[in-house]
C-alpha cells in the first residue's frame, strides 16, 4: 500500500489547483455555443444574437447561437443542463425557465439544480390593455367593476400557461378580484378579439402592444413592472394604480451548466455586463422593448429562485395546466 506524505499531498493539491486555474485563465480557446430554446427570428433569438456578437468580439472567440426550440424552451434548457460544465455551452434563459417547473412536473432536468446563473441581460414589461370602447378608462375602474361583479370581466391570453395568462392571474390574486379566462391558440388571435372588443382585456409584451396604443387601437391601463418602463414612461404601473406590490416582468438571462468553474462564471458575467453597457447593444435591446439590466451571478441567482417560487404559487392557486 502506498501512502502520501502530508508534504506530497499538499504539493499534489497545489499542482491540481494551479492546472485548473491556468486552464480557466486560457478560456475561451474555441467558439462558445449559446443555446436558445425558441425558433430563429423571435425576440429571444434576436436578443441572443445581439449580445452574442458583442461578447464574442470582447472574448476573441465566436459565440454561436444554436436554436433548439420546443416544449416552451425545455428542449434547449435540457441540452445545456446536461452539457459539460466547461463554459462552452450556455443558455439564454427566459421567464419560461422559472415557470416550467410548475407547469411540467416531469421535466428531464431541474433548472434550479442543473443550471448556474451568470447574469440577467434585460427585462421587458407587459402592458395591461383594453379596447378603447371598453368601460374601463383606468385600472381603478377595472378593479371596481371586477369587485362589483366577480367573474363578469373576461380576458384573452395566448393559451394556458402563457405569459398573458400568468400575468393576469397574478393580477387577480394580488388585487383580490375574479376574472374569466378566455384562452386562444396564440397571441395574435387573442389580440384580434381584444381589438374587436369581443374580449375585455389582455396582458401582452410592451413591444407588441405599444404601437397599437399609440395608434389609438388599444387603451393602456398600466405596465406590469414595479417601475415605469423606459420604453413608455407615461404609462403608470399597477403598483401605483391600486395594486400595491404588483411586479412582474419577462426577462432574458444567461446560464451555464451547474458545476462550471467560478472563475469562468465570473469572466462570463464581466463580459455580459460590459457587452450590455455598449450603447449600440443597449439601443438594439430597447428596440425590442427589452430594458438592459445586468448584475452579479449571486443577484441573478436570487432573482431567479424568487421567480420560480412566485410563479409556482400563481400556477397552484389558479390551477393552471398546459394544454
Amino acid at each position: 500500500m502506498t501512502f502520501f506524505s502530508p508534504r506530497r499531498a499538499f504539493l499534489l493539491a497545489a499542482l491540481t489547483m494551479a492546472s485548473a486555474t491556468a486552464w480557466s485563465q486560457a478560456y475561451p480557446t474555441r467558439p462558445i455555443r449559446l443555446v436558445v430554446g425558441y425558433p430563429a427570428g423571435g425576440a429571444s433569438d434576436v436578443a441572443a444574437r445581439i449580445v452574442a456578437q458583442k461578447i464574442g468580439e470582447r472574448m476573441g472567440q465566436a459565440v454561436v447561437v444554436e436554436n433548439r426550440p420546443g416544449s416552451a424552451g425545455n428542449i434547449g434548457a435540457d441540452v445545456v443542463a446536461k452539457a459539460a460544465p466547461d463554459g462552452y455551452t450556455l443558455l439564454l434563459g427566459t421567464i419560461s425557465l422559472s415557470v416550467n417547473p410548475s407547469l411540467y412536473p416531469k421535466m428531464s432536468y431541474d433548472p434550479v439544480k442543473d443550471l448556474t446563473a451568470i447574469s440577467m441581460i434585460s427585462s421587458t414589461a407587459f402592458l395591461l390593455v383594453t379596447n378603447p370602447n371598453a368601460p374601463y378608462p383606468t385600472t381603478k375602474a377595472l378593479l371596481d367593476a371586477a369587485r362589483a361583479r366577480p367573474g363578469s370581466i373576461n380576458y384573452a391570453t395566448a393559451g394556458n400557461g402563457s405569459g398573458s395568462h400568468l400575468f393576469t392571474e397574478l393580477l387577480a390574486s394580488t388585487a383580490g378580484i375574479k376574472l374569466t379566462h378566455v384562452p386562444y391558440k396564440g397571441a395574435a388571435p387573442a389580440m384580434n378579439d381584444v381589438l374587436g372588443n369581443q374580449v375585455s382585456l389582455t396582458f401582452d409584451n410592451i413591444i407588441t402592444t405599444l404601437p397599437l396604443v399609440k395608434s389609438g387601437k388599444l387603451r393602456a391601463l398600466a405596465v406590469s413592472t414595479k417601475k415605469r418602463s423606459r420604453v413608455a414612461p407615461d404609462i403608470p404601473t399597477l403598483d401605483e394604480s391600486g395594486v400595491p406590490g404588483f411586479d412582474a416582468t419577462a426577462w432574458f438571462g444567461l446560464f451555464a451548466p451547474a458545476g462550471t468553474p467560478k472563475d469562468i462564471i465570473a469572466r462570463l458575467n464581466h463580459e455580459v455586463v460590459e457587452a450590455v453597457k455598449d450603447p449600440v447593444v443597449s439601443a438594439r435591446l430597447l428596440e425590442l422593448g427589452a430594458e438592459p439590466s445586468t448584475g452579479t451571478p449571486e443577484a441573478f441567482e436570487s432573482f431567479y429562485k424568487g421567480e420560480v417560487a412566485k410563479w409556482r404559487k400563481v400556477v397552484q392557486s389558479a390551477g393552471i395546466h398546459v394544454d
